[in-house]
């Protein structure tokens, strides 16, 4: 079963806009070394949105020849057909699951949300996770289309990233007879969506703090939520900073200012402003993150 802290990881680019594949690869070993429960290559922090399908299945392959970890590939697309054609290839690269975003722009009715995952869900024998960022794609994955998908036999959780612990409630309630995990998707909420049942997170802030990440949710989960708490406290400016602009523009100068490869961002993203980078390093620094 997919659970714990899972990264949501950078892709690091070389000083001509390539795929640094070597750093990925460094990058990796870092996350591994501190403790995560698995990976997560291609997804929004990774820059899914400017990677080549071809760089795409890259990134995967990298991550599953290099990772003793599971692997939950990124492979969603408002294309339908698109994503059918990521999700097969993450299959066939080896990784372990596929998370697949709610269609974006297109903005589809429930009809079409449960059309789109039940296809891919029949047509590719791997395990899937939904992926609802709303804020992100403009459409909201309903608590009632996340319990029918639930009954797919190869759907088995959901990133929940709405930032609505009422809906969080209701998709749990609803996917309690289910195989079913909920992981939150936002680093902040981590603490209460596990107090609520959920089984863990796909992290961003995980890239620089995984121990940290690891330790509040094994508190979590073994029930010591005194521990969880202070450690939930103790992350909490760090992860405001990590989202001070839009992700991953400071996660990836984070991942930069500790010495890990990271390289610069695709447009149309852009550099931090000099305001936020200096809030960026005093978090950092709190944390003793900087070398």
């Amino acid at each position: 079963m997919i659970r714990g802290v899972l990264p949501a990881l950078i892709t690091p680019f070389t000083k001509d806009n390539k795929i640094d594949e070597e750093g990925l690869k460094q990058n990796i070993r870092f996350l591994i070394e501190n403790g995560v429960s698995g990976i997560v290559p291609c997804g929004t922090t990774g820059e899914s949105a400017t990677l080549s399908i071809e760089e795409h299945e890259k990134v995967i392959e990298i991550a599953v020849e290099c990772s003793t970890v599971p692997v939950v590939a990124g492979t969603g697309s408002n294309n339908t057909t698109e994503a059918l054609e990521l999700t097969r290839s993450a299959r066939d690269a080896g990784a372990d699951a596929a998370l697949l975003i709610t269609p974006y722009y297109n903005k589809p009715n429930d009809r079409g949300m449960l059309a789109h995952f039940k296809k891919i869900a029949n047509e590719v024998d791997i395990p899937i996770i939904l992926y609802n960022v709303p804020s992100r794609t403009g459409v909201n994955l309903k608590p009632e289309v996340v319990a029918e998908l639930a009954k797919e036999c190869n759907i088995i959780g959901v990133k929940e990233a709405s930032g609505n612990l009422d809906q969080v409630t209701k998709i749990l309630e609803l996917t309690q007879d289910d195989d079913f995990v909920v992981l939150s998707g936002d680093d902040g909420l981590t603490l209460p969506i596990m107090a609520l049942g959920g089984a863990g997170v796909i992290s961003v802030v995980a890239n620089i703090a995984p121990k940290l990440m690891v330790s509040l949710v094994e508190a979590s989960g073994n029930g010591n939520m005194e521990e969880a708490r202070k450690l939930h406290l103790k992350l909490a400016p760090l992860i405001r900073a990590v989202f001070l602009e839009t992700n991953p523009i400071p996660i990836k100068r984070a991942v930069e200012l500790m010495g890990l490869p990271a390289g610069g961002l695709r447009l149309p993203l852009a550099g931090m402003s000099d305001d936020n980078e200096r809030k960026l390093k005093t978090a950092l620094n709190d944390l003793r993150l900087l070398k």
